[in-house]
């Protein structure tokens, strides 16, 4: 192809990435708004509530490396398609489970859609390795800005929902999964009949036009000996604790709020603005990435992060833990996209797929942990406890990234 025409196919394959991210965000975030309510209406025990995001995290976490050889043994399309139909089911699982009352069947249906969401994670990496070097940052941008629309059509649909299926004569807290489906459903629509050429092979073309110099070996490096170079650790330790970070306040906020007696629109809203800032800004992080490097926007990132720890503690009032969830969300997104840029650049293409589906990995994992953790510390030691320890973790990128640049001799405008 030529130039011109590699472009425009790039531009394509993005804008159908950003449409399919932005119906999945909606379903995912739909359901994450009520994860842990229903964690403890259908376990009857609140120390349990973390413990179906968890679940969630960790069937993400360990499909994410298994993702990455389906993407390359299928291709970026199929793969994706065939893990939104995952997402299908688990939500009807799910749905069906909170009508039944079953704990562990819900368990099941959430297993599921955290196969789904690894796999519609790996789509920003798509969006990557289509685009030139330079433009890789606003690439992966341009598609986790799709969480936009998720971010404001997500939360808000808990409650329209909840009344449709409660007419039925099934719980409330059950019609966020019953639309997840249904978004899940048209997402793999999308990719299926649109994600075409396939990204892997334009990808291909892409390398061999603009060859980079990070790998010259000319050999398939290992994992392990990636992710020993210190620009990629620095890339996968950005993502992993700005995830948790992200997880441990977040997961919590929900039954935080139910615990002073605000209602499920105003618990929404604060989801709300919190997706709102995980994805709203993506447009501006990915060109910071790109303009000023990748290790300014972690540090941007992991500040803000410390900055939304403390000030969730300030009132558990809608308007100040509402600020609070939307700097937590804006900080994750500076870490998610510089990291992953950081960590894209250091791949040659028969490496991307399976590293970057170990990076997911890893970043399930420790959010799983995260998710975990967070109903036993809220039981035991407070909200505002928590938020305290998710700063300090917040502190560690930070400090990383600072290390990083000093030893390179990397300046604020290069890094």
């Amino acid at each position: 192809m030529e130039e011109l025409d590699l472009e425009y196919v790039g531009r394509k394959i993005i804008a159908v990435l950003f449409s399919q991210q932005s119906l999945a965000s909606a379903g995912f975030i739909a359901a994450a708004t009520l994860n842990s309510i229903v964690g403890k209406e259908l376990s009857h025990n609140s120390s349990w509530a973390g413990i179906p995001t968890a679940v969630y995290l960790l069937a993400g976490a360990f499909s994410a490396y298994m993702w990455g050889y389906v993407y390359d043994a299928i291709g970026r399309r199929k793969g994706l398609s065939t893990g939104l139909i995952a997402g299908v089911i688990g939500s009807g699982i799910a749905f069906y489970a909170i009508a039944i009352h079953s704990f562990l069947l819900f368990l099941g249906g959430l297993m599921l859609m955290g196969t789904a969401n690894s796999a519609v994670l790996l789509g920003r990496f798509a969006a990557a390795e289509v685009s030139k070097p330079e433009h890789r940052g606003r690439a992966i941008s341009n598609v986790v800005i799709g969480g936009t629309v998720g971010s404001v059509i997500g939360p808000f649909v808990a409650g329209p929902s909840g009344l449709l299926v409660s007419s039925w004569g099934v719980d409330e807290l059950a019609g966020a999964y019953l639309i997840a489906a249904f978004l899940f459903a048209f997402g793999a629509l999308i990719v299926f009949f649109g994600l075409r050429p396939d990204p892997r092979e334009i990808g291909k073309q892409v390398a061999e036009k603009f060859p980079e110099t990070k790998n010259n070996s000319g050999q398939v490096r290992s994992v392990l000996e990636i992710f020993r170079q210190p620009a990629a650790m620095v890339a996968v330790t950005s993502m992993v604790l700005g995830q948790v970070v992200m997880v441990l306040v977040m997961v919590i906020t929900s039954l935080h709020m139910r615990g002073h007696d605000h209602s499920l629109t105003d618990i929404s809203a604060v989801v709300a603005s919190h997706t709102f800032g995980m994805y709203a800004f993506s447009i501006i992080s990915g060109r910071l990435a790109d303009r000023w490097g990748r290790g300014v926007v972690i540090l941007i990132g992991s500040s803000t992060l410390v900055v939304a720890c403390i000030a969730a503690t300030i009132s558990p009032d809608v308007l100040p833990l509402g600020v609070a969830l939307f700097l937590l969300g804006l900080g994750w997104n500076f870490c998610f996209v510089g990291g992953s840029t950081l960590l894209a650049d250091q791949l040659s293409p028969l490496e991307r797929a399976r590293t970057q589906g170990f990076n997911d990995l890893l970043v399930g994992l420790a959010s799983a942990f995260g998710s975990l953790e967070s109903g036993f510390v809220f039981t035991s030691l407070g909200y505002n406890m928590m938020a305290y320890v998710s700063a300090i973790v917040a502190l560690i990128p930070l400090i990383v990234v600072i290390v990083w640049m000093s030893k390179n001799s990397i300046s604020l405008k290069t890094a």
